[in-house]
């Protein structure tokens, strides 16, 4: 794992992509574990009332591409998300939603992260995600 990845720098990074318009901070960059979480506004909802899935999705692809890039094997330079599957159930309408991203595999082509989200006000899980990432390495 790359310790110099702190979650201040992931926020730092994100300023200006879609993440940190959408409200996305990362709280927690560990061995084995990246937390992170998305106060819910009214711009992620969607016409029925309720939690979009795309942020839902947004949040969870974030948290697993950070855990990636903390954890890329020795050489890699970069990442890009290959596929990314989502079970949804459950929504939010107010509140926070949090991910914590763990990994099912961390090889040196390709690693899988799977990505719990849940409401923080109840701990209920509102999706479970596993996303596969291919490893890049410079030319």
């Amino acid at each position: 794992m790359n310790n110099k990845l702190t979650p201040a720098i992931f926020n730092e990074r994100g300023a200006g992509t879609l993440p940190a318009y959408l409200g996305i901070e990362i709280l927690e960059v560990l061995e084995g574990r990246i937390a992170a979480r998305l106060p819910i506004k009214p711009h992620l909802l969607a016409p029925n009332g309720y939690l979009h899935a795309g942020s839902v999705v947004t949040l969870a692809d974030t948290a697993a591409g950070y855990a990636c890039m903390a954890h890329l094997p020795e050489g890699g330079q970069s990442f890009t998300t290959i596929e990314l599957k989502s079970n949804h159930l459950g929504t939010a309408r107010e509140g926070a939603i949090a991910a914590v991203a763990t990994p099912a595999h961390l090889g040196r082509t390709t690693q899988v992260w799977d990505v719990t989200v849940t409401d923080e006000a109840n701990g209920k899980t509102i999706a479970l995600f596993r996303c596969t990432q291919m490893i890049l390495y410079p030319k």
